[in-house]
């Protein structure tokens, strides 16, 4: 039964990533005779200052992580409790989840338009004079870019703390409240200990969409990072060496760097979410 997609993972996932270790190391490209180069990409990429402001952006980007996870876990309380219309909600909150990503970032760059409906918006309400041009300036740029990745994803992981919160047995909230626990107590000794693996889950996830971010960027302000390479990220860069520049093995060292400290944050954030769930737990 697992078969189809053992197969799918095996040659769209497994074999590029083993393929792709030992062009790190090469200088395979379109234009020249592969050889072994040993760690001159490395090299390269350490004294690319286009390498730097990817990798910094990338990292920035993280910043939506703790975002989105808080509004997920806030939207997951709000649909898990017993009100009129529920699902609805449920529905609605889930809704950009199955939305294709590159509709909805063309969406989101007609909103950001100088007039576009969101400047439209804060005229209307007096806010602003004058049109802010979302997509033009550097400062602003990533951040609506942020904006549309914590929109798409806060149902994703709303559905997964929903999970978490009816997987928490009534009866250990009912006791603790019988023995004169407030509700701060109970979700400080009950509900976050418990709840703690599937923050585990939805942080390390989120933390490599973070970094990975790809999709949303490359629509909305194209491979080059614009502008002036506000929105170049790692994943984008990397796209450009390999599709633009055809420097396949420099790509392939940049990807590889990347993973390693995809995998470094993934393990920072498990001692730390695991140690903070014990910690409460006791």
């Amino acid at each position: 039964m697992i078969a189809p997609g053992v197969l799918l993972l095996v040659v769209f996932t497994f074999y590029p990533i083993v393929y792709g270790l030992p062009l790190a190391f090469t200088n395979y490209s379109a234009l020249d005779a592969t050889k072994w180069i040993g760690l001159s990409n490395f090299r390269r990429a350490f004294a690319d200052p286009d390498f730097y402001t990817a990798l910094r952006n990338s990292l920035l980007y993280v910043v939506v992580v703790p975002v989105i996870q808080l509004l997920a876990i806030l939207m997951a309380v709000l649909v898990n409790t017993k009100l009129k219309f529920v699902g609805f909600f449920r529905v609605a909150y889930f809704v950009p989840v199955v939305t294709s990503m590159v509709a909805a970032a063309i969406a989101w760059k007609w909103m950001y338009e100088e007039q576009g409906i969101l400047n439209y918006i804060l005229r209307s309400l007096g806010l602003i004079r004058h049109d802010i041009a979302f997509m033009v300036e550097p400062k602003l740029a990533l951040g609506g870019v942020m904006l549309v990745t914590i929109w798409k994803g806060l149902g994703y992981y709303m559905m997964i703390y929903l999970a978490g919160l009816q997987s928490i047995p009534g009866e250990l909230q009912e006791a603790a409240r019988i023995d004169g626990a407030n509700r701060w107590q109970v979700v400080r000794r009950i509900t976050i200990p418990l709840l703690m693996p599937f923050v585990l889950l939805c942080s390390l996830l989120s933390v490599m969409g973070a970094i990975r971010v790809f999709d949303e960027i490359f629509v909305m302000h194209g491979p080059k990072g614009d502008p002036i390479d506000s929105t170049l990220v790692a994943s984008v860069y990397t796209y450009k060496v390999a599709f633009q520049d055809f420097d396949f093995g420099y790509a392939a060292a940049i990807g590889l760097v990347v993973a390693v400290i995809i995998l470094a944050f993934s393990l920072v954030l498990f001692r730390y979410t695991r140690k903070g769930g014990l910690t409460y737990y006791e």
